[in-house]
């Protein structure tokens, strides 16, 4: 077989995971429904967290789910497609969230992403995932820690269930996940994170 078409399947997963990463819906959500744009709203992030901010509860759930659903899709569509390819979807399809070409690259943090990523490679690891997202957010209402440590127990999980064809994954896509948090975790270190409901938090 030419190299072209071995180089096929991969490119193509890649590709396809990177423009459905790459949908800025909390952008498109909150212009279509007349809060603003969300770039120039809180911290400017494009995620539901920021979603939040506008005041339309709807909107940031509307936007978790949509930013969910794009990773699975990715995932699921990619294994359909490109049998055997969907490793590559995943990593892209995380990549063109956090950095979308078409917004600059400056786009959002991952979390739901990487939930959605999760649920469709292995749904027990995506299980475990809400639960630890879910269970924080709820307990501590600090989006940024509740996020990075579901991100941590995506790859902690996988070795647990000796997953370990995702694991070397996961370990990247927490790592992306984590530095799109640096400016979190500087907050954390200084005693300053607002919880959900404050006006800079996320």
């Amino acid at each position: 077989m030419a190299t072209e078409y071995l180089w096929a399947a991969p490119a193509g997963a890649v590709l396809l995971g990177y423009l459905l990463g790459s949908i800025p819906f909390g952008v498109i959500l909150t212009r279509a429904f007349g809060a603003g744009d969300l770039r120039q709203i809180g911290s400017g992030n494009i995620g539901a967290t920021n979603v939040l901010r506008t005041g339309r509860k709807g909107l940031a759930a509307a936007t978790l789910l949509l930013d969910l659903a794009k990773g699975a899709a990715a995932v699921l569509i990619a294994g359909w497609l490109f049998h055997g390819h969907q490793i590559p979807a995943a990593a892209a399809v995380l990549l063109g969230h956090c950095y979308p070409v078409w917004l600059k690259f400056k786009g959002g943090k991952g979390v739901a992403t990487l939930m959605g990523i999760v649920l469709a490679l292995h749904w027990p690891i995506g299980l475990v995932y809400a639960l630890v997202w879910l269970g924080l957010l709820g307990v501590l209402r600090i989006s940024s820690v509740a996020g990075m440590t579901a991100a941590i127990s995506a790859p902690v999980t996988a070795a647990v269930l000796g997953d370990f064809d995702a694991v070397f994954l996961l370990v990247a896509l927490a790592l992306i996940v984590l530095w799109k948090h640096r400016a979190n975790v500087e907050r954390l270190i200084q005693g300053n994170e607002p919880r959900i409901g404050a006006k800079k938090d996320g």
